[in-house]
């Protein structure tokens, strides 16, 4: 019989995983300030489109987000 191995490596892990998170989230928002700013500087007429685009983008990383969550 085999022993199982350590459950040190699993809880190293756990601890790096939310870390991950915080610097991709924090990636996501330094883009989104950075593509809003640019999208303000060319001003009204392309701003529905763009607001349709970012919202959709929103709705479509909430529900990735979820279901990964739920696995």
């Amino acid at each position: 019989m085999a022993t199982p191995p350590a459950l040190a490596t699993d809880a190293v892990l756990s601890l790096i995983a939310p870390l991950w998170q915080w610097v991709i989230g924090l990636l996501v928002l330094v883009t989104v300030v950075l593509s809003a700013r640019k999208l303000l500087m060319r001003g009204p007429s392309r701003m529905g489109g763009a607001l349709l685009m970012v919202g959709g983008a929103v709705v479509a990383l909430t529900a990735i987000t979820y279901l990964i969550e739920s696995l």
